[in-house]
């Protein structure tokens, strides 16, 4: 992990962005405050009704039983699991109990799988016995000690008597290790403080508009902005908890009819894909007042599209390593909302290189990866993130994002290592050279797309034949290219690097 600078620390515990609350301690006292306030999951498979106090039963429960095994404050949890009430219950056991939380996004694959608990090394580690293509595989787990299969034996991990209070930890050690697809073959694990992740909470908290309704919760909980938003933000606010564990536009559009929830923006595709849906009538609408976007490019057509049917669109930019670097309020001026990705939030500095890249810092910037070697590339002495984007800064302090140095593909609001696809692609008969790009999408703000450079006497496989391979390596399907392109070869740099900026604009220009 990397070193905060000393005078960095001090200024955020003195402007009480930094406290001595837990994760743990910031939960016991928002569910003591509100628990009657509603916690439902709606689902085909795995339906769940009850309160908060319910739910903090469970969790209290399954606390005592993993203090019972010997798990305590400083311990790894690992989980794997859709949006089910018992991803939360793990959550906030974990969190009472002062151990560090893995959640890990529900659709990631064997290979991902492994290589986090293989990098994290946990002492529990929690999981569905089957969901959509997600299936437990025990060989996976073998080496950890206590493992709990949701539909099999979870119930078995769970103490007779719940357990009281939160366990001390330190605030300022790691709370959670959130994994991230990132630019390096293998998952980032970014690791967050109590005190880092305790001022995010209560950051993006405070961007939300304060008549947003009964949101409903889509983004899976095992990725970082769904999980805050599914069991942190609400606990704070003593706001209702709606979770559904697959993002069907259908579904959602009776929700909100039938329920009265409302949708409150994420990636684009949220939102497009219900104006889209031919379900979708102007009395939605009224469930649809914000839109509050991030976590994928936000096309302005997009924002002016939101924005002409009257839902109030606004920007923000962050990452897991720092969740929010700059953001625009609901009532920001329609043109810094729509064409902007806001100013600097409160406690965040942002500044430009001589070349345009981002750095960042802040009370809600990350300790470091797992990996040392990331951590020492990611971060100066100064404290500064080397945030790998491009971009510029109007007179107004407000920042638009121009383009990535890194090589990351960000499909709504999921992040596809480029390497980790072309390495792939490159075991493939007859494969010379492969390259994977960003392609415009208008619902997902961009796609994987393939290019390929074939040996002589090769054809070039179709998309299928790419995605079969793809799927027999184990690479999860969000991952997988959605289209392939052949060329004779690669525009390329004096030193004989890809061009990948060249094959981008080609893509776009195509779809222009």
């Amino acid at each position: 992990m990397r070193t905060v600078p000393v005078d960095l620390a001090k200024r955020y515990t003195a402007a009480g962005w930094w406290t001595s609350d837990t994760i743990g301690d910031l939960l016991g006292r928002g569910l003591a405050a509100a628990p009657e306030a509603e916690f439902r999951v709606h689902s085909a498979v795995r339906p769940w009704s009850g309160t908060f106090a319910d739910v903090d039963l469970l969790a209290r429960r399954l606390a005592a039983g993993l203090r019972e095994r010997g798990v305590g404050p400083g311990d790894v949890v690992a989980f794997q699991l859709p949006n089910w009430v018992e991803a939360a219950v793990v959550f906030w056991a974990a969190s009472f109990l002062g151990a560090v939380v893995v959640p890990i996004v529900h659709f990631y694959g064997r290979k991902e799988v492994g290589y986090i608990l293989g990098a994290v090394k946990p002492k529990v580690f929690v999981a569905a016995t089957r969901f959509g293509r997600l299936e437990y595989q025990p060989d996976l787990a073998a080496d950890v000690p206590f493992v709990g299969v949701v539909g099999r034996d979870f119930d078995d991990l769970l103490g007779a008597e719940p357990m009281r209070g939160q366990l001390a930890a330190d605030p300022a050690g790691p709370a959670l290790i959130a994994f991230t697809s990132g630019t390096t073959r293998d998952p980032k694990g970014v690791i967050h403080s109590h005190q880092t992740l305790g001022f995010e909470t209560r950051q993006l908290a405070g961007l939300y508009p304060p008549d947003r309704g009964r949101q409903l919760t889509a983004a899976p909980v095992g990725h970082f902005i769904g999980m805050v938003n599914a069991f942190l933000i609400p606990v704070l606010d003593g706001t209702p908890v709606n979770l559904t564990d697959v993002w069907d536009p259908a579904a959602v559009l009776r929700l909100m009819a039938d329920e009265g929830l409302s949708i409150g923006g994420g990636a684009t595709y949220y939102m497009t894909s219900l104006l889209d849906h031919p379900d979708f009538t102007p009395a939605h609408l009224k469930a649809m007042r914000y839109a509050g976007l991030g976590g994928a490019p936000v096309p302005a057509v997009v924002t002016e599209r939101l924005e002409a049917h009257g839902i109030t669109a606004f920007r923000s930019y962050g990452s897991t390593e720092q969740p929010s670097i700059t953001g625009s309020m609901y009532n920001a001026p329609a043109a810094k909302r729509l064409y902007t990705d806001g100013n600097a939030l409160p406690g965040v500095e942002i500044r430009l290189t001589d070349e345009g890249e981002i750095l960042s810092r802040g009370p809600d910037l990350c300790l470091g990866y797992t990996d040392d070697a990331l951590t020492a590339r990611a971060f100066d002495d100064e404290g500064w993130y080397h945030t790998g984007d491009i971009g510029v800064l109007d007179g107004d302090g407000y920042l638009t994002i121009t383009d990535r140095t890194a090589d990351l593909i960000i499909r709504g609001g999921e992040n596809i290592s480029a390497q980790e696809v072309e390495e792939l692609l490159l075991t493939m008969d007859g494969v010379a050279e492969a390259a994977v790009v960003a392609a415009p999408d208008a619902r997902l703000g961009e796609h994987a797309a393939a290019v390929l450079r074939m040996r002589s006497g090769h054809q070039a496989p179709g998309l299928d034949q790419v995605r079969a391979h793809l799927e027999q390596a184990g690479l999860a399907r969000q991952k997988w290219p959605e289209e392939v392109h052949a060329v004779d070869d690669f525009p390329r740099t004096p030193s004989g690097k890809i061009q990948k900026f060249r094959l981008r604009q080609d893509l776009a220009t195509q779809k222009s």
